[in-house]
């Protein structure tokens, strides 16, 4: 077959996608999704990435995360016992509710996301629903923070990594997650001056997750629709730091078998309890 070229308006075009530099001798290339979400977390502390799910599954997933939160809510006082303590807009360890859950929270695209930013073993330190209500009410997500709350230090590698699953679009209107560009790599919090003028809305549609490093200050939006906007957080992070509850304690023994799973949920990372506990485990690694 004779090959023909490419139009020159295509050559023109590819062209012109190709960014303009000189004096560059090194430059970091990333050719996925996941490598281009890792690469903006890096320099810009988060970036977004599609989970990868059907609509159908989204469903599956919405009926479940309202069934968690009135079991949550249920189960822990009814919600004016909840609204005194400001808990009444969080699902604190959904996936203690049901398994759909426990599969978002394994991830593919976030896991090998997790493993490239992160060194080492990962652990989930935390899931929790989190709806940030509407027309305009305050939530207590709406303040700006770090995942790793009063922290003022930064890291070669990230700690953690927040992923946080959007089960609704996040819009401008309905409270779309801010972030300070950047702030991972300064220890203080910035400026009011830069808080005002450089915080950046993240918009995203139904099944992505938002990918944040975690020392990246930011909040949630204000929702000025007439709906709640939904959303599950996690933290997944280095064994060394405590799980916002611990999971194995709270899930019990015989909760997974997988042993991907169990790894996940800080299984394989418990605390001995014990001299004798901590020598045993000592010598199963020998």
């Amino acid at each position: 077959m004779e090959r023909s070229d490419p139009p020159l308006d295509f050559v023109g075009m590819m062209q012109a996608d190709i960014p303009k530099r000189y004096g560059v001798t090194e430059q970091t290339q990333s050719s996925s999704d996941v490598e281009r979400t890792c690469e903006s977390i890096r320099q810009l502390g988060y970036g977004v990435v599609n989970g990868g799910y059907s609509p159908a599954w989204l469903t599956l997933l919405s009926e479940a995360f309202d069934r968690a939160q009135g079991r949550h809510s249920l189960e822990h006082g009814g919600i004016d016992a909840l609204k005194a303590i400001d808990e009444h807009n969080t699902i604190r360890l959904p996936l203690a509710y049901d398994p759909i859950f426990l599969e978002l929270a394994a991830n593919g695209k976030v896991l090998d996301i997790c493993r490239q930013l992160i060194s080492g073993y990962v652990v989930l330190n935390q899931q929790n629903g989190i709806i940030n209500p509407p027309n305009a009410k305050q939530y207590n997500q709406g303040a700006w923070h770090r995942d790793l709350p009063y922290q003022h230090f930064v890291s070669s590698r990230p700690l953690a990594i927040n992923a946080l699953f959007c089960l609704d679009e996040f819009t401008i209107e309905n409270g779309a997650t801010m972030v300070l560009p950047a702030s991972h790599r300064q220890e203080a919090f910035p400026s009011d001056h830069f808080v005002t003028t450089q915080a950046s809305a993240v918009t995203a549609p139904a099944g992505s997750f938002i990918v944040l490093d975690c020392m990246v200050f930011h909040s949630g939006g204000i929702n000025v629709t007439a709906r709640p906007r939904r959303a599950i957080n996690h933290v997944y992070s280095i064994p060394l730091l405590r799980q916002q509850i611990d999971l194995p304690t709270a899930l019990g023994e015989d909760f997974v078998t997988d042993p991907a799973h169990r790894r996940l949920l800080g299984y394989d990372a418990r605390q001995p309890a014990s001299i004798a506990e901590y020598l045993a485990g000592r010598a199963r690694k020998t």
